[in-house]
């Protein structure tokens, strides 16, 4: 039994991209939908048994018209192809109201030929060519659906967190301990485990999430525990197998130097139970290159021309680009960001360029005590330290003289 696990499609991202005057469409919606339909294509074509995604969908909760058909077209071809495809739901794919659909819903509601909505932390089981398989579902956490309001009265953050660990752990326990244990069983999460390492930046992530802890799941009557959430692929576990395949796509320059892709897993159903993972391989798919070029520009030295030699020696067309020059305050006239830009004219997006700015000191005013002097004695210091010309400090100081009296005139 072959299985396909991904996650964090997050169609509708939309950051460093541009409008492509064919299509209409953002540049960075083709690029998730490319990643997308490379999953698709290797499931199809490699006839793997059971589809599993581990949740977000959309990067929005609200995904437009246009996403989800972008969305429905891909998840169609897995259910014309008769491949069974478990979708759980992310925070992403859930609204903030309860009452309200998800963004997953309406595969449920049509019926869709061999598609499985994950909308609760429950265990299903899919039929498959070579045999059944059992599939514990955790959907994103909500404390609302886990702990009443009256019990979070005078919590806070921690201990609310310690509550739904308490909870989910149990409740997973059960779900386990009904387990068929003559047949292959999947765990699949949308969680944030305490073993899980995340990317620099966390634009995706919304809130504070509840912490699970991975023993919690390293649960060794699973055969296999797919995850998503976190957006950096990571093995934390190989008895039994507990995964995040990360996003499909970079969302940001924190997952810059990341390999993207989705975990294909072989399930021996004749090995004993916990341990009938044969082969295990990561497939990476080939995406946007992020590219940080940063510039180190010394004393004496034309940032402007340092920066043009960095570009130079990076391989940078159709990369999404980012500029970091470090430089002394009295370089920073000399730079001339038209040139900069008009160099890396081949690259697919260009953030504004940062600057970082290193200043001189501020010069001191003398070895006095600034508590020991007065506004007016500490506004003479100042402008002689500035080396304002005497008869400038003089008008200057007639001036600030009048305001501290509170002498002066609209006039």
């Amino acid at each position: 039994m072959r299985l396909l696990h991904f996650s964090d499609v997050h169609i509708g991202v939309e950051s460093y991209g541009a409008i492509d005057e064919t299509t209409g469409l953002n540049s960075r919606l083709t690029d998730f939908l490319a990643a997308f339909d490379q999953v698709v294509d290797f499931a199809i074509s490699n006839e793997v048994d059971v589809v599993l995604f581990a949740g977000d969908a959309y990067k929005s909760r609200d995904p437009s018209q246009t996403h989800q058909r972008e969305f429905a077209k891909r998840i169609a071809k897995l259910s014309d192809g008769k491949i069974p495809t478990f979708l759980l739901l992310g925070n992403h794919d859930m609204p903030n109201v309860i009452s309200r659909a998800t963004a997953l819903d309406i595969f449920k509601t049509l019926k869709v030929p061999n598609i499985v909505i994950g909308d609760r932390l429950s265990t299903y089981q899919l039929e498959t060519k070579n045999g059944d398989l059992q599939i514990i579902a955790l959907p994103w956490i909500r404390r609302s659906s886990f702990l009443a309001r009256e019990e979070t009265r005078n919590l806070n953050i921690e201990q609310i967190n310690e509550q739904i660990q308490s909870r989910v752990t149990n409740l997973i326990s059960k779900e386990i301990e009904q387990l068929d244990t003559s047949i292959p069983s999947v765990l699949v999460g949308h969680v944030s485990l305490n073993t899980a390492v995340t990317s620099s930046e966390k634009s995706m992530l919304l809130g504070r999430d509840p912490i699970i802890m991975q023993s919690t799941l390293a649960n060794t009557s699973l055969d296999y525990v797919a995850l998503g959430h976190i957006h950096k692929h990571q093995i934390l576990s190989r008895n039994p197998y507990v995964v995040y395949s990360g996003s499909l796509e970079k969302v940001d320059f924190g997952e810059e130097n990341d390999d993207k892709g989705f975990c294909v897993v072989d399930i021996d159903p004749s090995l004993p139970n916990g341990s009938r993972v044969s082969g295990f391989s990561f497939e990476t798919v080939p995406g946007r290159r992020f590219l940080t070029i940063e510039v180190n520009v010394d004393k004496g030295q034309d940032p402007t021309i340092e920066t043009l030699k960095a570009i130079k020696r990076n391989h940078f067309a159709e990369s999404i680009v980012r500029v970091k020059i470090n430089m002394n305050q009295d370089a920073e006239p000399l730079l001339r960001e038209n040139e900069i830009r008009l160099a890396l004219e081949k690259a697919q997006f260009v953030t504004p360029i940062v600057k970082q700015i290193s200043r001189d000191r501020r010069t001191r005013l003398g070895d006095v005590r600034v508590e020991e002097l007065s506004v007016k004695q500490m506004l003479a210091r100042y402008l002689e330290s500035s080396e304002v010309d005497s008869e400038r400090r003089k008008t200057l100081l007639r001036y600030g003289d009048d305001l501290i009296r509170g002498d002066y005139s609209d006039d």
